[in-house]
């Protein structure tokens, strides 16, 4: 399998699901006990705003490898006009692209780079 030739946006939901994964573990090791203050916490890492944040972050600091940047491309640039309606479109497709270099590295069974990607975002 290819995984360049699959759709963006199925590397986004894969990518979502791993990345939220990553969040949710952490914050229950941080001993958050109840449900309700998880929930309030992931949002400081699971809402598009904070995730193209986190990305626009490792950007600026050059984190990324050249393969990972032209996924990022790929998914900033895939044409698609609904996002939520508690962001803009720019910082949608920002938050995507995020998720989508998230799936692509599982796909591509890099999980040691996916660790160090989720270990910036979790400082």
């Amino acid at each position: 399998m290819n995984v360049l030739e699959i759709n963006i946006l199925v590397l986004a939901y894969l990518g979502d699901t791993i990345y939220e994964d990553y969040v949710r573990r952490y914050l229950i090791k941080k001993k958050i006990g109840n449900v309700n203050d998880l929930q309030k916490e992931s949002i400081n890492y699971v809402s598009a705003v904070n995730q193209a944040q986190f990305l626009k972050k490792m950007l600026d600091e050059e984190f990324f490898t050249e393969e990972e940047i032209n996924v990022i491309r790929r998914a900033r640039n895939y044409k698609s006009n609904s996002h939520p309606k508690n962001c803009d479109i720019v910082t949608y497709k920002h938050a995507t692209a995020l998720e989508a270099l998230i799936g692509y590295l599982d796909l591509t069974e890099n999980k040691e780079r996916i660790d160090e990607i989720m270990k910036q975002i979790l400082i």
